[in-house]
């Protein structure tokens, strides 16, 4: 076990069976050792992707996961990979003004990215939750 120690009691070993898989906490958006709590505090607009500090049902702590904006840069990429095509298609098949553009593609891109987001740093939290992945040490020191 490599993962720094939780401040929740231990979960019983019983109930390992039950936790969710990392693909329903990421869709869900809920606590990956009891399915239960939300992953998100969903407190205004940055609440969609800021981690809550704990789970309400199990008192799972998230601070210990390190998701970072390690999601960030694969998101951006897809989100230009799906979008760029699209609208490719929609400048040389419609050729709208560039305010419709503006239109259409703002709104998809920051949707897109937040949905996006929000799914790759629940799959990172339960990955981090299912493996004990904790911080890195090096056994010389």
């Amino acid at each position: 076990m490599c993962g720094a120690p939780s401040s929740a009691p231990p979960w019983p070993k019983a109930r390992l069976a039950d936790q969710p898989t990392p693909a329903q906490v990421a869709l869900r958006g809920r606590c990956p050792r009891c399915g239960g709590g939300p992953l998100f505090s969903g407190q205004g607009f940055a609440g969609l992707l800021q981690l809550a500090k704990s789970c309400s049902v199990c008192g799972l702590d998230y601070g210990r996961f390190n998701v970072g904006d390690g999601a960030a840069a694969g998101v951006i990429l897809l989100v230009g990979a799906i979008i760029m095509p699209i609208s490719l298609v929609v400048d040389f098949r419609f050729a709208p003004p560039w305010w419709v553009h503006g239109l259409l593609w703002v709104p998809a891109v920051v949707g897109l990215s937040i949905a996006l987001l929000r799914l790759s740093k629940g799959l990172l939290v339960a990955m981090e939750f299912r493996h004990d992945a904790g911080e890195g040490q090096r056994s010389d020191q």
